[in-house]
């Protein structure tokens, strides 16, 4: 009988254990349900991008945008010369009641981290950024795809600009020199989001982030979306620390759409890549 009684005393606390353990596991699972964690890859950049930035934002009487940073800020592929600046600029003076005005595009063909970085301590610079309310920076590509600059101007008869395209550059970008450029160029990011910050405290930044623009070539596919991963996170790190910073994916937009929003030069966006990615800025601060 005793023997009976402890196999029976076993047996429930075993049964209590067990429904113990089912039951933290099923709370926790609800508690995913409700409130999932959200990794960096899988974010939904449909939903508002940046904590706490409406309400700043919706302080401001006015928008006063400066963009700085390489030949994506410039407009460089968008043969109405618009880019993301200007239809960023035109897109929120649509959906906003606020007056937006445009200060400067400080965008440059061919600028590199390191060559931002040393813009920034210019006067001129730092007097544009310093009257903005929301400083829109691009910047990287130069860096990870060397010898990518591949859209060159050039003037036709009629003096209207032609884009031309030199294929000879494309062999130029190696997945060598794309893992080799990583790390150093990476710190100067954090550096120029740093100096930004540190030149205007109060505006709202917008890094806008890589996309890979040979994902559609077999040997720089796998190396290319590894390195811009790593970049956009390196730039998120940075970006986390404060509130009035963010990232702007674009990674997803050209993954599967590079016929379809890559200008000629199968390197700069064209006009339709270039508003996917003003309706994120659009949406970003809105």
């Amino acid at each position: 009988m005793n023997s009976s009684k402890w196999i029976w005393r076993i047996v429930s606390v075993a049964s209590i254990a067990t429904t113990l353990v089912l039951l933290v596991g099923f709370i926790y699972a609800i508690k995913d349900v409700n409130a999932p964690q959200v990794g960096v890859e899988n974010e939904r950049p449909s939903q508002p991008i940046g904590e706490g930035v409406a309400d700043s934002m919706d302080k401001k009487k006015e928008y006063k945008i400066a963009a700085i940073g390489d030949s994506l800020a410039k407009g460089t592929g968008d043969q109405t010369g618009s880019g993301f600046v200007k239809r960023s600029v035109e897109g929120l003076a649509k959906s906003s009641s606020k007056k937006t005005t445009l200060l400067n595009n400080l965008g440059i063909n061919g600028l590199t981290t390191d060559g931002l970085v040393k813009k920034l301590d210019e006067e001129g610079v730092q007097y544009v950024l310093k009257q903005s309310d929301i400083i829109i920076l691009s910047i990287g590509g130069n860096d990870l795809f060397q010898g990518a600059q591949l859209l060159s101007s050039a003037k036709g008869k009629s003096g209207e600009t032609t884009n031309t395209t030199s294929t000879s550059t494309v062999q130029d970008v190696t997945a060598e020199k794309i893992t080799s450029a990583l790390p150093k160029a990476s710190a100067q990011l954090k550096v120029a989001l740093e100096k930004i910050r540190t030149i205007n405290p109060d505006s709202y930044i917008i890094y806008v982030g890589l996309y890979n623009p040979f994902g559609d070539m077999k040997e720089l596919k796998v190396v290319g979306n590894e390195a811009v991963t790593k970049w956009n996170n390196v730039a998120l790190t940075t970006i986390n620390k404060y509130e009035n910073m963010t990232l702007v994916p674009t990674f997803d937009l050209f993954t599967h759409n590079l016929k379809r929003y890559l200008s000629t030069d199968h390197f700069h966006p064209n006009a339709e890549g270039y508003q996917q990615i003003a309706n994120r800025i659009v949406q970003g601060i809105e």
